[in-house]
């Protein structure tokens, strides 16, 4: 009887590929591997070894010089860049900080022109109000102004005092040519220097503005008055002494 020849009798189990990744930098992670332990040797077929050796032939050179200058490249950048930036955060900063400053300067002035706007115009009104408020001065005086002209006289004049109107120019102040426009001079021994002593016309003013100076009579002081001597002991001079004192 012949048996039939099987050829896979006589032969072994197949012994498995093992491939075997020798490169320093895991190409998944982009990191350094470290060192393997030697490898012992290990029963196995021959034909392997070529295969190792085609690995280790294509396997790349280890990037560990590499490393360090990379690294160092890259921290440079990102300090280099972190200096720009922060030198360009300072730019803007100080432009915005100009321009805030140069807003509310701005601001302050046209505030400022606009008061002044509102000043001159209320100013301008009152200023043509002011003969009727000589009139009704002047009516004052001579005892016309009463019943209800008198009433409307009071409110007309009030509602000028509460928007800033000022009135100025009294028998006794001293003179000022600023705000006193002097008609009339005369001398006398009983004032220390000009004085008014006589209002023609009152003068105004709105705020800090003189819309109308003064018409005023000034009296200034008569040098060479001889005084008189004061009493000894809290006495009074005699009438004659007086008399004698008077006409020296």
């Amino acid at each position: 009887m012949t048996g039939r020849y099987d050829e896979t009798e006589g032969r072994g189990p197949e012994e498995p590929v093992v491939v075997r990744d020798r490169r320093r930098i895991d190409p998944l992670t982009g990191e350094v591997r470290p060192a393997a332990p030697a490898a012992e040797p290990q029963d196995g077929p021959k034909h392997a070894a070529p295969a190792e050796e085609a690995a280790a032939q294509t396997e790349p050179e280890p990037a560990a010089h590499a490393g360090p200058g990379l690294g160092e490249s890259l921290v440079d950048d990102s300090v280099s860049v972190a200096t720009g930036l922060e030198k360009e955060l300072a730019e803007r900063t100080a432009d915005l900080q100009r321009l805030q400053a140069e807003y509310a300067n701005y601001r302050k002035r046209v505030d400022r022109d606009r008061e002044q706007v509102v000043v001159g115009a209320k100013a301008s009104v009152v200023g043509d109000l002011l003969p009727l408020l000589d009139d009704l001065e002047r009516a004052e005086q001579h005892g016309d102004l009463t019943g209800a002209f008198k009433s409307v006289g009071e409110k007309l004049v009030g509602s000028l005092q509460r928007s800033g109107l000022e009135a100025f120019g009294t028998e006794g102040e001293p003179f000022d040519p600023s705000v006193h426009e002097a008609v009339q001079h005369s001398t006398s021994p009983d004032v220390t220097g000009p004085t008014v002593t006589m209002v023609m016309r009152r003068g105004y003013r709105f705020g800090e503005r003189v819309l109308r100076p003064a018409m005023v009579g000034v009296t200034d002081h008569e040098p060479g008055g001889a005084p008189v001597d004061p009493p000894v002991g809290g006495e009074l001079p005699l009438e004659g002494e007086l008399f004698d004192e008077n006409n020296r």
